[in-house]
């Protein structure tokens, strides 16, 4: 047994970790177990992957086939982001969809349904899987696709690891000329322009806004947006990225309201001009973060919990406005709050993103946190809005049942292909899905 927690270290568990290194071995360890989930990297936040007995599929990351001319990949599920980008972009492929991390897995990738700065155009990671193998409870190992099994794909797809272990999965990558992007800069005086230049750039390939959620008044939502697309440059060399690393747990009481309103100021009026263009490395574009190795330890030994909502595009500016007012008059402001408009809903049973807008946040732990967050939540669910369970580490059963409607439909699912029972989180049984 030894503790094991999520990337924003709350909660902790002390768990029995396996990490099997064959096919075979894994089915060994799930026939006939009870009680276990599986885990890639552990970059979802909270306590999606935690359980007394946790599978890690980190050593199964074999990359099995590849179509050059289609851009169709069969890979394990342990293989992550970053593996296949070093290997794809010299060769001119890119990830469809990509989360603001390149260190998940392919199945963390599938389990969360993750999406990224084009959700607007693109959808989820998901709708560029064609097709996944699955470890069912009694050791079978099935196919799913959106034509076999699917009611199997569509609960597996977003469903947190709670129909079974994903063993592999063919998807489809993107080609592009150029490990670069053309980034283009806006400065947002407030939440409605913010929004008004979403629209604005909505044929954008990719869109995301870096947005001051402590600033209030006429300033309320000042923003920086971010557009790009792809370079067509032809260089496909892999940019060099220096790398930082956070040696140990800061304190705590470094991130306080007056140090988070200063870096808030700071970065908004870094940016000078109303409209910046550059050209940046991919890295510097979708993983800004990844360059500081556990950027988690900035806040402290308890950690910290990420709040990521999405509201309808019909509860707009006046929806954002009043969880955003309520943030700044809390003074717990995160000064990484992230911004992005979503296109529509798919038809996976548990996936998150809904035709709107979604804002995530980070909240170090601290008392009075919950509290805030509770009153969070019933704004959102006023909004018609819900949050992401792939952050998730405190929602309550009442508001994870009221915006997911079709959580019976997973237990059905789960029902039928035995998980019930033998796939169960933390996050699992305090949201009742046992």
């Amino acid at each position: 047994m030894m503790p094991i927690h999520g990337w924003g270290r709350y909660p902790s568990v002390d768990a029995r970790l396996d990490t099997p290194l064959t096919a075979s071995r894994l089915k060994a360890l799930v026939t006939g177990a009870e009680s276990l989930i599986p885990r890639g990297m552990g970059r979802s936040y909270g306590d999606s992957a935690l359980a007394g007995h946790i599978l890690s599929t980190r050593a199964l990351h074999h990359l099995l086939a590849f179509d050059e001319s289609s851009g169709l990949l069969c890979c394990e599920a342990g293989a992550t982001l970053a593996e296949l980008l070093e290997v794809f972009v010299p060769r001119g492929w890119f990830l469809p969809v990509t989360p603001g991390t390149k260190f998940v897995s392919v199945g963390g990738a599938i389990a969360s349904d993750v999406h990224g700065k084009n959700h607007h155009l693109d959808g989820c990671f998901s709708a560029f899987v064609e097709s996944l193998d699955l470890l069912l409870a009694d050791g079978s190992r099935v196919s799913c696709s959106r034509s076999e099994r699917s009611e199997l794909f569509h609960a597996t797809c977003g469903g947190m690891g709670l129909t079974g272990v994903i063993l592999a999965a063919s998807l489809r990558l993107r080609r592009v000329e150029s490990a670069y992007i053309h980034q283009t800069t806006y400065k947002a005086e407030n939440l409605e322009a913010a929004l008004d230049l979403f629209e604005a750039h909505h044929a954008d390939t990719y869109s995301v806004a870096w947005i001051d959620c402590l600033a209030s008044g006429p300033a309320l939502g000042r923003s920086l947006l971010m557009v790009g697309d792809h370079a067509r440059d032809r260089d496909l060399r892999l940019p060099r990225q220096r790398t930082l690393s956070v040696p140990f747990d800061t304190p705590a009481a470094l991130l306080n309201r007056h140090s988070v309103q200063a870096f808030n100021a700071l970065y908004y009026n870094r940016v000078r001009h109303a409209v910046s263009q550059q050209r940046v490395s991919y890295d510097s574009f979708f993983y800004p973060l990844d360059g500081i190795h556990h950027w988690n330890r900035l806040y402290g030994r308890k950690g910290f919990l990420q709040y990521q909502f999405v509201i309808p595009k019909s509860a707009g500016i006046e929806g954002l406005r009043s969880i955003l007012g309520r943030i700044a008059e809390s003074r717990r402001g995160s000064f990484l709050a992230v911004l992005k408009a979503f296109g529509p809903a798919n038809d996976n049973l548990l996936s998150f993103p809904l035709e709107g807008y979604t804002l995530a946040l980070d909240f170090k732990w601290e008392a009075g946190l919950f509290a805030l967050l509770d009153e969070l939540d019933e704004r959102v669910l006023e909004q018609g809005g819900r949050l992401y369970l792939a952050k998730d580490a405190r929602m309550s059963e009442a508001t994870f049942k009221r915006s997911y409607p079709l959580w019976e439909r997973l237990q059905t699912v789960r029902e039928q292909y035995g998980a019930r029972g033998t796939f169960n989180s933390l996050q699992a049984r305090r949201l009742g899905l046992e």
